[in-house]
């Protein structure tokens, strides 16, 4: 019987090593900067500014495209706060869907293609871009599939997929976890020590889980998926003085990669050597790379050369770059 509580703390360690830590930035209210002139506020529920302010009500201009930004496990819509005012920079509306980073994946993804069904409803945007990082990008897919039953925005609003880093094959850290036969061997434990580490999701996010084996295909309303897959080999997060104070390889590309969403006809995938964390930024570091490849495929509005030195001044300020 000894094995059953080491197997239980080993579970517990692994799964909790599967997601990026917080980067414990602190959220203030956005800046104008150059977006369009709102002319709407909307109360969606999990919908809101890029911000941890209260208020979660939305302001935007009904005539320009929106994108959504989908955080990973232990994010909230603050974290995205800095990359909502690169977009902003460009004149492009953002805002941010908030969850339960524990509940079902799949739950949490029939709640975010409720709110875009809301945001197109309501505000009747000719353009959404969904973006989703690590586990976000699991969610934002499901979102916009032919798996669940709710309808979608209908034209002609054009629904764009943008996923980073996502763990398509399953969280390997959580292996032990899809181990079926362990179940009764562990008394129980085994399931149980997953739920208490991370809530329902467990379930969904194992190599032999449904969610992961059956993930749907894309439905036809999604013009296009772009995938950004992140070699993180190596890389390290960065103190304020540069040194390297914990491990930002988290997903490898083994588990980004996956049959069924690669294979989709409408998938442009590109590869980035960069860090889980590094390539959607934190306090110390600029999401560079991540920018460099939206704008190269059109998502992101490309800066215009006269105004690339403000730019490069934002980007310094937003996150603190020495």
């Amino acid at each position: 019987m000894r094995i059953v509580p080491l197997l239980t703390v080993l579970t517990l360690l692994c799964l909790l090593g599967g997601c990026a830590t917080r980067n414990g930035g602190v959220a203030a209210d956005l800046e104008p900067g150059r977006l369009p002139p709102p002319d709407t506020a909307l109360a969606i529920a999990g919908l809101g500014p890029c911000t941890d302010n209260p208020d979660r009500r939305l302001h935007l201009d009904g005539r320009h495209q929106v994108t959504v930004l989908v955080h990973g496990c232990y994010g909230s819509s603050g974290q995205f706060r800095a990359l909502a005012q690169v977009l902003a920079f460009q004149g492009q509306q953002s805002a941010c869907f908030t969850y339960d980073d524990r509940a079902r994946l799949a739950d949490t993804a029939a709640e975010l293609r409720h709110a875009l069904q809301m945001l197109a409803d309501q505000s009747h945007v000719p353009r959404i871009d969904v973006i989703g990082h690590s586990q976000g990008a699991l969610v934002a897919r499901r979102a916009l599939t032919d798996t669940l039953p709710a309808p979608l925005p209908g034209p002609p609003v054009d629904l764009r997929l943008v996923t980073v880093s996502g763990p398509f094959s399953g969280i390997e850290a959580a292996r032990t976890c899809g181990r079926r036969w362990l179940y009764p061997l562990s008394l129980g434990l085994v399931p149980l020590s997953c739920l208490v580490a991370t809530g329902p999701k467990w379930a969904d996010i194992t190599f032999s889980s449904p969610f992961i084996l059956e993930p749907g295909a894309l439905s036809t309303r999604v013009t296009r998926h772009l995938k950004i897959d992140t070699d993180e080999r190596g890389s390290c997060r960065q103190s304020a003085d540069g040194r390297c104070v914990d491990s930002d390889d988290i997903f490898s590309l083994a588990e980004q990669r996956s049959p069924a969403p690669d294979a989709d006809p409408r998938v442009t995938r590109v590869e980035v050597v960069a860090g889980h964390v590094e390539i959607v930024g934190d306090k110390h570091i600029a999401p560079t790379k991540l920018i460099d490849v939206l704008q190269q495929q059109g998502v992101l509005q490309a800066t215009a050369p006269q105004r690339q030195a403000a730019f490069d001044r934002l980007l310094a300020q937003l996150y603190g770059q020495r």
